[in-house]
């Protein structure tokens, strides 16, 4: 049935979420500071899976997944939900001119009239949708919150076919486009049973296995939009990470009868472009051997050593770095911060000063030897919490891209990508983490351990040399 209206209406605020303009923001900003971004970025953000309870229940969720968003930009937001209530034959697309929440109108995009427009027997607009489903409105606050201005197509999804959706909007996205799956998990197990079957079901998701979501039921109310999701994740080479997972008796305290929410979040594999161009690498690769050279002549200190001709610019932004030295391809020297607590080209001086000088498995370095080192600088992307919900999933999720800083108590320790070569096994990098950590092997399966993660742009004199480039 086709909706006249101009404007739809926010139906569910004062139920599902604040109806007050003050306190919906309040409650999303106090659910937001404790929500951590999972940074950095493995790619291009292209699609989330968010809960769409009420925001006592799932909100927490529903925040982290809506906190890889931060900074980021897009034009039009495709949010599936599914059909709870009127019996779809068609998805539902809106035909209205906006949606309202608390937080103000959100435009309808020019694709939600396209696709209606041009496949009517498989879009078409329903006015008792609009009114009486839920689950596109309730993640409307957080993308307004955390992104900001977008356009937005609301669909609603019955019993339609995955490949057909699939097939439909995958053509319409691009880099300012964004796909949202609302979805909860399981309903209405004890919270043991919820747990174990939502771990059946975020394992599949995870492995990309739509065929393991559809043995047994009570998955996920949100499983097409999902599917929908996982689809077109394999056909443009996307992959899933899961933000965080949880039930509602972490707030209900009723453990008897649970709802299940996860947020998952989907990127783009697209390889990003090197920070630093040859020339600037070159020219820092400059600094950490001139740096030495000075160490050398006994001034170790930065104060001695001039000012840096190197133009304002990203250089002098705060970074941590590792510097590292190896004399016939086996380690001479490293050192480095984790944190980014100075510029660039001071890290660099430092680091390189104390990897040379400082090191305390190695002597220092000598004049005589210096021309036998090379020098490779590791610049690093600030470390960010990757949640998981047990350690088997911490196996997983770990990937050779990352750099992992391991953290239980005041003990930590870090390891760069670059290790993955000699622990190729995420268990194995883990257990000798631990030990670099001052820790027993097994102690990363400590409940309370803490693992960042990081991402490194690494260039050294030795790949120069390889390529001809010195």
């Amino acid at each position: 049935m086709p909706t006249s209206k101009e404007n739809v209406a926010a139906h569910f605020a004062g139920s599902f979420y604040p109806a007050s303009k003050s306190e919906l923001q309040e409650m999303i900003s106090a659910l937001g500071a404790k929500a951590k971004k999972p940074c950095p970025d493995p790619g291009p953000l292209r699609a989330l899976v968010m809960p769409h309870a009420g925001y006592i229940y799932s909100g927490a969720t529903a925040a982290q997944g809506a906190a890889t968003l931060t900074g980021k930009t897009y034009q039009t937001v495709l949010v599936m939900a599914p059909d709870h209530r009127v019996g779809l034959g068609q998805v539902a697309v809106s035909s209205a001119a906006s949606f309202s929440t608390p937080l103000g109108e959100i435009p309808l995009a020019p694709l939600a009239a396209k696709l209606t427009g041009e496949q009517p027997d498989l879009f078409a607009p329903n006015s008792y949708s609009d009114e009486a489903e839920h689950a596109v409105e309730v993640t409307l606050p957080f993308l307004q919150t955390f992104l900001g201005h977008f356009n937005l197509v609301p669909m609603v999804i019955g019993a339609q076919s995955v490949a057909e959706i699939a097939q439909a909007i995958g053509p319409e996205l691009n880099d300012q486009t964004l796909l949202v799956a609302s979805s909860d998990l399981s309903h209405f197990l004890s919270d043991d049973e919820a747990r174990a079957k939502d771990k059946e079901t975020l394992d599949a998701i995870m492995a990309m296995d739509q065929g393991q979501l559809l043995v047994n039921d009570n998955k996920a109310c949100g499983l097409i939009p999902i599917r929908v999701i996982m689809t077109l994740a394999e056909q443009n080479n996307w992959r899933p990470m899961l933000l965080d997972y949880s039930t509602s008796a972490e707030s209900s305290g009723d453990r008897e009868r649970v709802v299940g929410y996860a947020a998952i979040a989907f990127y783009d594999k697209e390889t990003k472009a090197h920070e630093f161009s040859r020339a600037e690498q070159d020219d820092l690769l400059q600094l950490a051997r001139e740096t030495i050279r000075h160490g050398l002549r006994g001034a170790e200190t930065e104060e001695d050593e001039g000012d840096d001709d190197f133009p304002a610019g990203h250089l002098y932004q705060p970074r941590g770095v590792f510097v590292t030295l190896h004399k016939d391809k086996e380690l001479r020297g490293c050192i480095g911060s984790i944190m980014p607590v100075e510029s660039l080209v001071d890290s660099i001086r430092h680091n390189a000063s104390s990897a040379a000088f400082h090191d305390p498995r190695f002597k220092p370095v000598t004049a005589e030897e210096l021309t036998e080192i090379d020098i490779e600088i590791s610049v690093l992307s600030p470390p960010c919490p990757l949640p998981f919900t047990n350690h088997d999933e911490l196996l997983t999720l770990l990937k050779p891209h990352h750099g992992v800083v391991l953290q239980l108590g005041h003990c930590q320790a870090t390891f760069l990508p670059q290790v993955w070569q000699q622990l190729p096994q995420p268990q194995q990098f883990l257990e000798q983490l631990s030990v670099k950590a001052g820790l027993q092997k097994d102690d990363w399966r400590q409940a309370n351990i803490e693992i960042s993660i990081y991402t490194v742009e690494s260039f050294g004199e030795e790949e120069r040399e390889k390529k001809g480039e010195n």
